[in-house]
């Protein structure tokens, strides 16, 4: 037997076949031709989704870049844009004539008077933009004079002070707002700031005035004499009896004469005014107030005091009194109540109704909102504008147009089938497109139901009187017209005219100067020269030859503010100097038929200060 033969050994190698005339050297082009064949492997579909891509970020980052180069193109052009908006100097005369640019041509399509809101264009707005919650910097003197003495006097409202940022002031008294972010108020700056160039110009010597210049701060002074004299520190001065009465108790009449003065330049009785406000002005009191009336007047006027001068102590106070309305929005459908108790916080309806108007309700968002964005403190702006909406979506509406009338508990207009532009309804149109412009035009419902609202009035109450076919504003009770028209209408034509500079159809200026034309015929057509408060045109040719007929119960005029300042804005918007004639005649006959002389009286209660009386 032959032995088994020895297994052969195991033998471990590895085989490397190498090109001839080639050698690896990690070269770029064999790695093109690595990827090159990577790519052909996948499938059709990857290679879409990828090449997909890859143009969608091309496309982001052009689109980035011409957003930057709007940007930088706008912030290059700033500070001529600034110049341009600086206020005039009262009585002095601009190089240009303040008017603003005239409204472009109407749209041949007969949809454009339902258009949609577009993309606003760039530009440098008047007013906040966006109503972001952020406050502007005080730069004015006017902010830090006093501030020892309010200090000590109200040691508890230090924590209120709120930072404010630069401003700039309009021709109208508005505010140019940079634009801003979203965050709170930022820290005081430690640096002192300038002085604002108005505040520095009205520290100056006043300007030259023309003779109506001088004739509006000849009436103003009168009456301020008397209301100083006879009324100081009240409500409401009786020029009669040389006496007093009272709304609230809260100087509604010194208040709301704040930023006239200003504007006026009288900064002897504004310095008067301001230490009222600052040792006397106490909002601690047991005492019930109407929301909208406080409102406009009390809230309003200290917020437009604080953008004119800056002065943080009409913010604190203003904040202050905000607080204090906020239990009127405390009810089941947050439609608030009409009245407040300021000193105890208890709302309640009128005594004799559980129902609000709809004026009222819905004419106290600006100055809610705008106390928001310069404290910071949203429920302010939460609160407005949540009845805002509440009534956006309500039925009972008549092609835009609403009822007076809306239950706090319900939240559901009553009353239904009366619509009127007068009383109770008014300023619900207005607010609405102020709203928009405020919010920097981004709201789309309000600039909708604005829209919705003028279609409706020119289809159910515009009307033309006879003999001279006058254009007016009528009401509807249940489909049955009424010519009647309340003087509060006439806020009408400027409101119109402000949406046309705002870029809103241009045929509603046509609508605002036949308007106009009607709110002057109102006026002109009585021996005074001055509008009673509700005329009713004729439909038929009269005896008389004269468009419109008084009642006895409606021959009084309330010193009511809308035909002036609807002049204001149409001569503003137009150029056309017949507006400003109308309105010097109104003043002129004011001063004829209202004024009253100087004259002593059984007590006086003129303020007791170190100022001397002007």
């Amino acid at each position: 037997m032959y032995p088994p033969p020895a297994p052969a050994p195991h033998r471990d190698f590895i085989s490397v076949t190498l090109s001839l005339g080639e050698s690896y050297d990690n070269s770029k082009s064999r790695r093109r031709r690595s990827c090159w064949r990577k790519w052909k492997q996948l499938s059709r579909l990857q290679q879409n989704m990828i090449i997909f891509l890859l143009a969608f970020l091309i496309l982001c980052g052009f689109l980035s870049y011409i957003h930057m180069a709007d940007q930088w193109k706008a912030l290059s052009g700033k500070p001529t844009e600034e110049r341009k908006m600086m206020p005039e100097v009262p009585g002095l005369k601009p190089a240009n004539p303040p008017v603003l640019p005239a409204p472009q041509k109407a749209d041949a399509s007969p949809a454009f008077s339902k258009m949609l809101p577009q993309r606003p264009r760039k530009h440098f707005r008047r007013g906040p933009p966006h109503l972001q919650i952020r406050a502007p910097n005080t730069d004015s003197k006017a902010g830090t004079q006093g501030d020892t003495k309010e200090r000590a006097a109200a040691p508890g409202d230090a924590h209120q002070e709120e930072n404010t940022q630069r401003t700039v002031i309009s021709w109208r008294g508005a505010v140019i707002e940079p634009e801003q972010g979203t965050g709170l108020p930022l820290r005081r700056a430690e640096a002192p700031a300038k002085p604002s160039p108005l505040v520095t110009r009205m520290q100056k010597e006043p300007a030259l005035l023309n003779e109506r210049q001088e004739g509006v701060i000849e009436a103003f002074r009168h009456a301020w004499k008397g209301y100083r004299q006879f009324a100081w520190g009240h409500d409401e001065l009786r020029p009669v009896s040389k006496s007093f009465s009272e709304w609230f108790g809260l100087g509604l009449t010194l208040i709301d004469a704040l930023d006239t003065m200003w504007i006026l330049g009288l900064k002897q009785e504004f310095e008067e005014a301001r230490m009222w406000v600052s040792q006397k002005l106490n909002f601690k009191k047991d005492v019930d107030v109407n929301l909208f009336e406080s409102t406009i007047r009390i809230l309003g006027g200290l917020l437009s005091t604080y953008h004119l001068s800056g002065d943080r102590l009409f913010l604190r106070k203003a904040k202050d009194f905000g607080n204090r309305l906020m239990p009127a929005f405390m009810t089941p459908s947050k439609i608030p109540y009409s009245d407040v108790n300021i000193g105890t916080g208890v709302a309640h309806p009128p005594q004799w109704t559980s129902d609000s108007t709809v004026s009222e309700v819905t004419s106290i968002q600006l100055e809610f909102r705008e106390l928001s964005r310069l404290t910071g403190v949203k429920k302010f702006q939460e609160a407005a504008e949540e009845v805002t909406r509440h009534v956006h979506h309500l039925s009972g509406k008549k092609d835009g147009l609403v009822p007076m009338f809306i239950n706090t508990h319900s939240g559901s207009f009553t009353h239904l089938g009366v619509f009127t532009l007068g009383a109770r309804a008014d300023s619900y149109y207005e607010y609405l497109l102020k709203q928009w412009i405020q919010g920097g035009k981004q709201e789309t419902q309000l600039l909708e139901d604005y829209l919705a609202a003028i279609e409706g009035i020119k289809t159910h109450l515009v009307r033309h009187s006879e003999p001279n076919k006058l254009t007016f504003i009528g009401e509807l009770t249940h489909d049955r017209f009424s010519a009647k028209m309340d003087h509060l209408v006439c806020f009408l034509p400027g409101t119109l005219a402000l949406g046309v500079h705002h870029g809103l159809p241009t045929d509603h200026m046509e609508l605002a100067r036949a308007l106009m034309e009607t709110c002057y015929q109102m006026n002109r057509q009585m021996e005074t020269g001055l509008s009673p408060e509700i005329v009713h045109f004729n439909l038929y040719p009269p005896t008389d030859n004269l468009d419109v007929k008084v009642k006895p119960a409606d021959r009084h005029n309330l010193l009511r503010p809308e035909t002036v300042e609807s002049l204001f804005y149409l001569y503003r918007t137009t150029g056309d100097r017949k507006y400003q004639d109308w309105g010097w005649e109104i003043l002129q006959s004011f001063n004829k038929y209202t004024r009253m002389a100087p004259g002593p009286a059984t007590t006086t209660v003129a303020p007791e200060t170190d100022i001397a009386p002007p």
